[in-house]
Order: structure tokens, then C-alpha cells, then sequence
């Protein structure tokens, strides 16, 4: 009986070979920053209009921003967005094991 390759290995492992891992964490890292300024904004019954405006953009900035797949926002659009909820960013490197 053959034994399985892949027992043992880790799924960022399969990721990483087949070449999407860093994509893969990039629209996690996303989703969970889009997801987490959703939140702020229901817990203060903002509408994305009034959320727009209190960040002084456009609504469509707004939807790039909460929308989890689109992973090219820059960090001013999160910025704003994280002040206008009463929030900061936080970002840190890490090293690559």
C-alpha cells in the first residue's frame, strides 16, 4: 500500500506549492478587516452613507473597502474608515518561518 504525500502536511503547505498561499492570506486578511469595520458600523447604526461621509470619500470607495475580495484599498481609505468608527489600525511584520 502506497502511503499519502500529503498526511502531515499542513494546508499552507498545499497552498504554498501550488503558488496561492500569499493571495490566499491577503483576501483573509481582508475579509476579516472588512468584516470587523461592518461590525463597528452596525454597532453605530451608521449606514454606508453615513459612513462615506464621516470618512469624507465616496460610496463606492466605501463598497471597494467592505467588499471581501477586493484586496487593493489603501491603507489611508482603512485608516479613515477605522477613525470614523471610533477605531485605529494596527499593522506588524512578522518573520517568515
Amino acid at each position: 500500500m502506497k502511503k499519502n504525500p500529503h498526511i502531515g502536511s499542513s494546508l499552507d503547505d498545499l497552498l504554498e506549492e501550488e503558488g496561492t498561499l500569499e493571495e490566499i492570506n491577503l483576501i483573509a486578511t481582508k475579509r476579516v478587516i472588512a468584516w470587523q469595520i461592518s461590525e463597528a458600523m452596525n454597532k453605530r447604526n451608521l449606514n454606508k452613507a453615513a459612513m462615506a461621509q464621516k470618512m469624507g470619500t465616496s460610496r463606492s470607495s466605501l463598497d471597494r473597502l467592505l467588499d471581501p475580495n477586493n484586496t487593493s484599498v489603501t491603507l489611508d481609505t482603512i485608516d479613515r474608515a477605522a477613525k470614523a468608527v471610533g477605531k485605529r489600525i494596527h499593522f506588524e511584520l512578522i518573520d517568515i518561518t
